[in-house]
C-alpha cells in the first residue's frame, strides 16, 4: 500500500549535471530495490513534463511507512547525500489522485536489430533488411534517465511514461526500478 512517501530532491551541483545526478540516483535506488527484494515500493517524478521532455529534480518514493523506513535505513544513498535533499517519511495527502508510472521500451535502432537478427539466424544483409523494415524504428518522445546495465555494462535510456489520473488506488507490484504496468502511486 502506498500510504506514505519520501521526496528526494537533487541539489544544484557545479561539477555534475542534473541528468548525471538523476541517473546515479536511479541506479542506486535500482540496486537497493533488488537487494531489498522490494516489489512494494514505487516511484514518481512530480515535475514530469512532456514538453519540454523532463523528469525533474524530484524523485518521490511511495510505499508503506515501515517499508520506506527500512529502505532508507539500508544506507543505499551513500555517496549521494551531498547531492540531494531528503524529506522525512510523510503521509500522502488525503484525496490525492493516482497514476500508473511505467517503463516504456522502444525499438530505436533498426540497424542494430538487423545485425542481431543476421547473427542469430545466419542471414544476409538483404534478408535482414527485408525482415526488419525501416518503419519499425520509433523515436520516443518520453522523458528518460540515462543508466548503465549492471549485467552488460551497456548504456541505455529508461523511458518513463505515466497514465492519466484516476481517483482510486490500484494495488499491484512494482519492478526493480519502482515502476509498474498497472499499480498506481499517489499523484499530488
Amino acid at each position: 500500500m502506498t500510504s506514505h512517501y519520501i521526496d528526494i530532491t537533487l541539489r544544484p551541483d557545479p561539477e555534475f549535471s542534473r541528468v548525471h545526478l538523476l541517473g546515479a540516483l536511479v541506479a542506486k535506488l535500482h540496486r537497493a530495490l533488488v537487494e531489498f527484494r522490494a516489489d512494494d515500493i514505487g516511484i514518481s517524478f512530480p515535475q514530469y513534463s512532456l514538453s519540454p521532455r523532463f523528469l525533474g529534480d524530484v524523485l518521490r518514493l511511495h510505499g508503506d511507512e515501515s517499508r520506506l523506513q527500512e529502505l532508507m535505513a539500508r544506507g543505499w544513498m551513500q555517496g549521494m547525500r551531498d547531492h540531494v535533499k531528503l524529506t522525512d517519511v510523510m503521509r500522502v495527502p488525503s484525496g490525492a489522485m493516482h497514476r500508473v508510472i511505467q517503463r516504456r521500451q522502444f525499438k530505436t535502432n533498426v540497424e542494430r536489430m538487423r545485425r542481431r537478427r543476421m547473427r542469430r539466424k545466419g542471414e544476409t544483409e538483404a534478408q535482414g533488411a527485408a525482415a526488419i523494415p525501416d518503419t519499425v524504428e520509433r523515436r520516443p518522445d518520453l522523458p528518460y534517465v540515462h543508466l548503465r546495465s549492471a549485467s552488460t555494462g551497456q548504456p541505455f535510456c529508461l523511458f518513463v511514461d505515466q497514465k492519466g489520473e484516476v481517483a482510486a488506488s490500484v494495488p499491484g507490484t512494482f519492478n526493480s526500478y519502482g515502476l509498474s504496468c498497472g499499480a498506481t502511486v499517489p499523484w499530488f
